[in-house]
């Protein structure tokens, strides 16, 4: 009894070390990064943190974009979301970044955020060891969004800005994303997705128009609803791109990160004959995973 006592002591020792902050579980294997809350533009929202691959030659780069509804979260989740150590053996630098939330500035603001990150890492690519040509984006549901609009969109560089970081190249070289939407527009999620997954509290607030509008909306606000859409963005020039979901294709429970949205996106992917790997509850056995991805793409070997 008392051994019995004991083991189940530890057992809920183990359980609540690894639930609460700052267990030893985040950060993931205790990597620091090489560089903390770097400003990537003018907004306090606009920072980063860089985690440097130890090489002699220039690495590609994972910039990994957190979610949390365009409302919330923090670029700390990295730990949690990617698989850091791997990449960073792999010889795979990671920045994971901040961005403004739609509470201060409606969409595109938070995707034209993530570009400008994508640029300015871009701009220190010579000084922090980094190989401009092998960029990626990462992340998971906004964060996705905001990595597939920055890879689906032709450049968006501006040679004639005044701003050094506005003239550098957005093009990555792969696309990889968690739970990710191909459309924000409500209109689309009522047709596309089961059940009342279009009712999410968070695409009012990322367009700025009220509960009420979401399936009418103004014409400014339907074209910028057609416009963030990844499903809309990407063409013949898009890059290789990952998705994985954590649920199945037939799953009848609507929700904002329905499969659904990796079916369609792929659909028109494979018409154009760009690569898009899909992952779902129904075959993830068989499929290479997202890291795997990201190092085949990135290195041209598995890791």
């Amino acid at each position: 009894m008392t051994i019995t006592l004991c083991c189940c002591a530890l057992l809920l020792m183990l359980a609540l070390a690894r639930a609460l902050p700052g267990s030893a579980a985040e950060p993931a294997a205790g990597i620091q990064p090489d560089l903390k809350d770097h400003p990537y533009g003018p907004n306090p929202r606009h920072v980063l943190d860089l985690y440097k691959a130890p090489s002699t030659s220039p690495t590609p780069l994972v910039v990994f974009i957190h979610g949390g509804g365009f409302l919330k979260g923090d670029k700390t989740v990295v730990h949690k979301k990617l698989e850091l150590a791997r990449l960073l053996q792999a010889g795979i630098s990671c920045a994971s970044i901040n961005y403004r939330f739609s509470s201060e500035a409606i969409c595109p603001a938070s995707m034209q955020d993530g570009a400008r990150a994508v640029q300015y890492l871009r701009g220190k690519a010579g000084e922090w060891n980094l190989d401009p040509e092998r960029f990626a984006c990462s992340g998971g549901s906004a964060g996705a969004g905001i990595s597939m609009w920055i890879g689906f969109r032709d450049d968006q560089a501006d040679p004639r800005s005044a701003d050094p970081v506005a003239r550098a190249s957005t093009r990555l070289a792969c696309v990889a994303v968690f739970e990710g939407q191909c459309s924000y527009d409500p209109r689309w999620i009522k047709d596309h997705l089961p059940e009342d997954s279009y009712l999410n509290g968070a695409l009012p607030k990322l367009f700025g128009i009220r509960p009420d509008e979401i399936l009418n909306p103004p014409a400014e606000k339907a074209r910028l609803m057609e416009e963030s859409a990844a499903l809309n963005l990407v063409s013949a020039s898009a890059p290789p791109t990952y998705l994985v979901y954590s649920r199945s294709l037939e799953d009848p429970k609507g929700d904002i990160h329905h499969p659904n949205h990796g079916k369609h996106l792929k659909a028109k992917m494979d018409r154009l004959g760009v690569e898009c790997v899909l992952v779902t509850e129904d075959n993830r056995a068989r499929m290479e995973t997202l890291a795997d991805f990201l190092i085949r793409q990135l290195k041209g070997t598995q890791g």
